[in-house]
Parts: structure tokens; sequence; C-alpha cells
């Protein structure tokens, strides 16, 4: 096993937000393609704004609400993937700090990742 160091940590960020944006971007393609094939014949009407549904307002109603018959929930997923990747980002920093012992670096990113996590799921 490699030691850890500095290189390490830097390509396994790097691959994780890669893999992140990759993955939000096939999920919202797919929802995408799945909304158009249903309602792509549909005339858009501009007229009125139609706000986004209580269900996609939050974490667990996203989560709660993604099937395959439901497409506008599965590019809210997407999104939703998108948002979490420097989330995960953070908290992998924060267990690389953890591992090297910098102490002042574990505590100002357990901090961010807090109101991060508090933005996220928090009551607004």
């Amino acid at each position: 096993m490699n030691a850890w160091n500095d290189e390490r940590m830097e390509r396994i960020i790097s691959t994780l937000l890669r893999t992140g944006v990759l993955l939000s971007a096939t999920v919202v393609l797919l929802g995408g393609v799945c909304f158009l094939a249903r309602h792509g014949n549909e005339a858009a009407d501009y007229h009125v704004f139609h706000a986004v549904q209580p269900s996609f307002r939050s974490v667990p109603g996203v989560l709660g609400a993604v099937s395959p018959s439901d497409c506008l929930a599965v590019i809210q997923l997407g999104l939703l993937l998108l948002i979490a990747t420097p989330v995960a980002r953070v908290a992998f920093s924060l267990v690389g700090f953890a591992l090297a012992r910098d102490r002042v670096y574990v505590g100002l990113t357990a901090a961010v990742l807090a109101i991060l996590i508090y933005g996220l799921i928090g009551q607004h």
C-alpha cells in the first residue's frame, strides 16, 4: 500500500469529483430522455409559472419520489448528485486530514462539512 501523501489524496479527490460529475450527468441525461419521450410532443406553456413540486424541495423528498416512472424525480436526483459531489469531496478531505493528523485542518474541514450538510438537509 502506498504511503498517504498529498499527491495520492489529490488523485483520489480528482477521481471522486470526476466520477460524481459523470454520474450526475448520466442520471440527468436519462431523466431528460425519459421526460422527452413522455412529454416531448406537448406544447410548452410559458404564460403560467409552475413551481417545483413540494416533494422535490428536500433531500428525503427527492429520494422518496425517485422511480423509473417519475422522470422529473430522476432529473432532480441527478442534480442532487451534482450538489453532493463537492460535499463528498469535503468529507473525504476531512478523512485525509485526520489520517495526516492535521488537527487545524480537521477542525476547519469539519466546520465546513457541518455547514454544507446543514444547508442541504436543514429545514428552511
